[in-house]
């Protein structure tokens, strides 16, 4: 009879395990060594807890590796899943696993990142009005003529697009002459190199934004071995905690905040409420904050 009970016990939490619903979260990169990563992967897993279904986080080892993206989530289809949270490394080159996920009636949602498939529910930050927000920040810092650059991150995808696109508009449109524009594809170290380009070919600028923080570290990087940092103001973009020093230490300048651990959050919520029938917005804005030393302090 002991052993009757033990049996039918290990059998009722292996079918409620069963019955649990599956999440994917794919991002971009892994969490390890970005923060803003980490967070989006810390905001689904407690989603997940909190509303009793099982996540998964996975990423290619790089943000530029698309085939295994791809990969990774043709396998996980093929393995099952109630939901997958996106963040595409190339929307148009994930298209098509995307459309086998809802040919299998598994629901999709883009986070971060907006992808190119038709219907499908975007959550994360308005890049453009983030990148608008800096650029205004610059232009009540600097003279009017003066000539600034922008590090730009991927520009295959649509973060990447509306950062570059959504700044240099503002920059333009308060006087100020954009004379460098360079990838360094969301990379500490192609940031910095791509800044050493910039500082060679261009001396006498003013400002750089950076697309994201991880570039804008570079940038700092670059300019203090060329000696330029007192004299060029460097923002950047997702106020992750090595910014938030970098900011309070007087090196970079400021940056915007997003709220990537509600991406993560939002994309768990937003398929949960997908698989129980329900509709969602198609757009799911989190927010965007100027941070510079007067507010660096709480995104330590």
């Amino acid at each position: 009879m002991k052993r009757l009970i033990l049996v039918s016990t290990a059998l009722a939490l292996m079918t409620g395990s069963a019955l649990a619903d599956k999440f994917l979260v794919d991002m971009k990169g892994p969490g390890a060594g970005n923060p803003f990563w980490a967070a989006v992967e810390a905001g689904a897993m407690e989603k997940g807890k909190e509303l009793g279904v099982e996540v998964m986080v996975m990423s290619p080892p790089a943000e530029s590796d698309v085939a295994a993206q791809i990969a990774q989530i043709e396998d996980m289809i093929a393995q099952g899943l109630d939901g997958i949270a996106l963040a595409p490394t190339d929307p148009n080159a994930l298209a098509p696993v995307v459309d086998a996920a809802k040919a299998k009636n598994i629901p999709v949602v883009f986070v971060d990142t907006k992808g190119t498939n038709e219907g499908i529910t975007f959550i994360g930050t308005d890049n453009a009005a983030g990148a608008k927000l800096a650029a205004d920040y610059i232009c009540g810092k600097i003279e009017k003529g003066s000539e600034v650059a922008i590090l730009q991150g991927i520009i295959t995808q649509s973060t990447g697009q509306a950062r570059a696109t959504g700044s240099k508009a503002g920059l333009e449109a308060c006087g100020l002459k954009v004379v460098a524009e360079q990838t360094g594809e969301w990379d500490r170290a192609k940031g910095q190199a791509a800044m050493e380009n910039i500082i060679t070919g261009n001396p006498n600028i003013k400002a750089v934004f950076a697309s994201n923080d991880n570039m804008a570290l570079g940038a700092v990087e670059a300019l203090k071995s060329a000696g330029k940092l007192a004299d060029v103001m460097v923002v950047g973009f997702d106020a992750n905690p090595d910014a938030a020093a970098s900011v309070l230490a007087g090196e970079m300048t400021a940056t915007v905040a997003q709220a990537p651990k509600n991406m993560g959050g939002f994309g768990i919520q937003a398929l949960v409420d997908l698989k129980a029938g329900k509709t969602i917005e198609p757009v799911i804005d989190t927010g965007t904050v100027l941070v510079d030393k007067s507010n660096a302090e709480q995104y330590k």
